[in-house]
């Protein structure tokens, strides 16, 4: 079955391509998803006539994942986690606990976007990629760190509530 792809699909073409696909592939995915229409001399017409709107549009959703990607790059992404001996983790960081992460810092991403080789089951840094747009992949460091570990500016915080909470006593 030959299909004229309406927008940029990953593992298969761009935008206008014409590319052969599987029956069922194309009938039951990419037709009813409007990514691709059949490749008819009539619709390779219609295809060219509604082409620079596709575009304009396929342009519009690259910069807006240009831009959540820089926001990831910038986001510092620390998830507490409970920890036995030996620093080992209860139970391990899944990409929906990202997301959240992420979605409290006010960056939206949907868990399925998140390029995980696995689950994260130990402490410390460790790099997550975020595919947002067939060409655009964000690169994301998460900090894995004990439940009961405070960063160094919260520490700083408590610090300075405690001292004007004295000053205040007095």
């Amino acid at each position: 079955m030959k299909v004229i792809l309406r927008a940029d699909v990953e593992n298969l073409g761009s935008l206008g391509d014409v590319v052969q696909v599987k029956p069922g592939y194309g009938r039951n995915f990419l037709l009813p998803q409007g990514l691709a229409m059949l490749a008819t001399p009539g619709n390779i017409k219609v295809f060219e006539s509604e082409r620079k709107k596709l575009q304009a549009r396929m342009d519009a959703l690259r910069s807006d994942a240009r831009a959540i990607a820089e926001k990831i790059a910038e986001a510092k992404v620390v998830i507490p986690m409970r920890v036995g001996e030996n620093d080992k983790l209860y139970g391990s960081v899944t990409a929906s606990i990202i997301a959240d992460a992420l979605a409290a810092q006010d960056i939206v991403v949907d868990r399925r976007r998140i390029l995980m080789d696995g689950a994260i089951r130990t402490l410390g840094d460790h790099p997550v990629r975020v595919r947002l747009h067939a060409d655009v992949v964000a690169e994301l460091n998460v900090s894995v760190v004990p439940e009961d570990h405070r960063p160094v500016e919260d520490d700083e915080n408590v610090a300075a509530e405690a001292d004007t909470a004295e000053a205040a006593a007095e």
